[in-house]
């Protein structure tokens, strides 16, 4: 019956129909899919053994059953029965065939509900893909036509559920739909049951995953955002500085010392030896404050640099009254292993006095850094003024000498 004139320009009207109105997005419900139907339809027809004029009215069901793809997607099925109505008025087919094509195609309906042996034909017909082979790859072309043409997105796991849902509620009507295809729509629906499952255990994977993540992240900006990170850097910077503070004094004590104490070793060595002459004897009032600034000097420098003693010894009633500082070495070097590591042990598990303790630590230091850089400044001055002033001494010397020894040739 396909083969017949009629069949044929049916086929090429649905064609030219598809070919120019359908929106490209729909790649499922395209001429392909209605070809299919028909020849899943008529082969229907065949197997359930119906009279020719009902193959012809489930046939041209079958053919126009998507057509009104091309006026509404939501409701194509009402399209489609507007455009077979009227093609099929054109034609002059009788109006009772009409009917019955257009009740076929709102069979075609989901949830489908034939109540007639046509409409179990075309019902099959229009969801062989259920089982068969290549299912997995129509739901894929209909998965991609729902998102792009209805702007329907679900994720894998919501479309393996809509899938398997689907599965449950449908069923094959005929006899021969039921036989042929029933078996491989069981197969196709446990494997979609088993790819959700895996779906799900992935997914719950990912969530796990990202949950430890996020909990991570979570916990570490919590402690990036503790005020005791923040005060302990604090800390650790103010200390470092101090430190380093100190060293930079301590060496420039070094050097001061150095320098006065190769001062004094020359003048000792080659003034001094000198001074028992009685024409030197203008040297000896130069000499000696230069001896005395270089004295000087070298004592203040070790005044910057001496360490101060302390007692080293605690008691437990200051540990009970936050009174001592166990991080300085000079209040715990002279205690007992065991008395220090009880003192630490309460240190560390009151925060306040370990705050305490690290604000008498840098007050301390701060200090004794004024300290050393006081007298230290005083020694570099002394040496400063000294050092010219001896230099000045020494030139006035020499010329007193020189006008001493012109008034002694004049003489």
């Amino acid at each position: 019956m396909l083969e017949n004139e009629f069949f044929k320009e049916v086929e090429v009207f649905v064609f030219n129909l598809l070919k120019n109105e359908l929106p490209t997005q729909a790649i499922y419900h395209n001429f392909e899919h209605t070809l299919q139907v028909v020849k899943i339809t008529n082969e229907i027809a065949l197997a359930e053994n119906i009279s020719e004029e009902e193959t012809k009215i489930i046939l041209l069901a079958a053919w126009f059953h998507d057509t009104g793809f091309t006026k509404n997607v939501n409701n194509h099925e009402k399209a489609s029965k507007e455009i077979a109505k009227k093609y099929l008025t054109e034609k002059g087919i009788e109006e009772e065939i009409i009917k019955q094509v257009l009740l076929c195609i709102d069979a075609t309906k989901i949830p489908q509900n034939p109540t007639s042996k046509l409409e179990e034909i075309i019902c099959d017909a229009d969801l062989h893909h259920l089982g068969s082979l290549d299912f997995r790859e129509k739901s894929n072309l209909l998965r991609s036509e729902w998102e792009q043409l209805c702007n329907r997105y679900l994720t894998d796991v919501e479309w393996l559920k809509e899938n398997n849902e689907f599965f449950g509620a449908h069923k094959y009507f005929t006899n021969y739909a039921f036989n042929k295809l029933n078996a491989q729509k069981t197969a196709n629906w446990l494997k979609s049951q088993k790819d959700l499952k895996k779906m799900i255990a992935k997914n719950e994977e990912i969530e796990f995953k990202t949950k430890i993540k996020k909990d991570e992240l979570k916990r570490k900006k919590e402690k990036d955002n503790r005020p005791e990170r923040g005060i302990e850097t604090l800390y650790r910077v103010t200390l470092r500085n101090h430190l380093k503070l100190s060293d930079i004094a301590d060496t420039k004590a070094n050097i001061l010392l150095s320098v006065s104490a190769i001062i004094l070793s020359i003048a000792l060595s080659i003034l001094f030896p000198k001074l028992d002459k009685a024409d030197n004897y203008y040297l000896i009032y130069p000499t000696i404050l230069f001896l005395f600034i270089a004295v000087v000097t070298m004592i203040f420098s070790i005044l910057s640099t001496r360490p101060k003693v302390t007692s080293g010894i605690f008691t437990k009633e200051d540990i009970e009254n936050r009174k001592v500082n166990l991080l300085f070495f000079g209040n715990f070097h002279k205690m007992p292993l065991e008395d220090f590591q009880a003192g630490m042990t309460e240190l560390m598990s009151d925060r306040d006095y370990l705050y305490k303790s690290l604000m008498k630590d840098l007050y301390f230091l701060g200090i004794v850094l004024e300290k050393k850089y006081r007298l230290l400044r005083i020694a570099y001055n002394i040496f400063m003024i000294g050092i010219i002033a001896s230099v000045i001494t020494f030139i006035i010397a020499f010329q007193l000498m020189k006008q001493a020894g012109i008034e002694a040739v004049l003489n």
